[in-house]
């Protein structure tokens, strides 16, 4: 299961981050668009070394050696700009928004989101314009695990899972909740129980 941060910054976060990570978070991914270079290094700064490991960046990315952060998310149109990959020691995922294109990902890609699999829950205007479980169907890409991102509460997540998804891809569920520590462990325990 994978936690994307809130896009702007909010009260106690690096203390909710730390408490997530010690219920067993496995990545966190830092998006965070509106922050500039040196906001990211702030950010990052105060996340204990323990969980660098852990973290995703999704923007700055040649913050990462400074950090020790070997993982590195491309946008969609960062990843159809082509940028030349080094890929010795580093991770590396992308945003898909449709089968197709997630099909054509090459192997360099550990995993990919897939979105919105519902009415996104953080964006209000965010909605599927197709059935993502059906088009799940059509997947020919084994290599690449397909993340579900948008509209995942834990209500949603059995579901997503049954019809196809490797994992989930967690923002608004955890977020826009009045205790995201709580609801991370809602979540997980389904995400778990359905693993076993």
């Amino acid at each position: 299961m994978i936690v994307i941060s809130n896009p702007i910054a909010i009260a106690n976060e690096i203390n909710l981050i730390h408490s997530l990570f010690e219920e067993g978070l496995e990545l966190f991914h830092i998006r965070k668009l509106e922050f500039s270079e040196i906001e990211i290094t702030a950010f990052i700064d105060q996340i204990k070394s323990e969980f660098r490991s852990q973290l995703v960046l999704c923007q700055h990315h040649h913050l990462a050696e400074n950090f020790g952060i070997n993982r590195f998310h491309f946008s969609e149109n960062k990843r159809k700009k082509r940028l030349q990959i080094t890929l010795e020691n580093k991770t590396f995922s992308t945003s898909t928004h449709n089968i197709e294109d997630f099909n054509l990902l090459s192997e360099n890609f550990e995993y990919a989101f897939l979105s919105p699999v519902f009415q996104s829950i953080s964006k209000e205007e965010y909605q599927p314009k197709t059935n993502l479980f059906e088009d799940l169907k059509s997947r020919t890409n084994f290599k690449t695990k397909v993340v579900a991102l948008g509209g995942i509460s834990s209500e949603k997540i059995k579901e997503t899972l049954e019809n196809g998804f490797d994992d989930v891809a967690l923002l608004g569920t955890i977020w826009n909740n009045e205790n995201p520590v709580k609801q991370f462990k809602s979540c997980q325990k389904i995400v778990r129980t359905y693993s076993l």
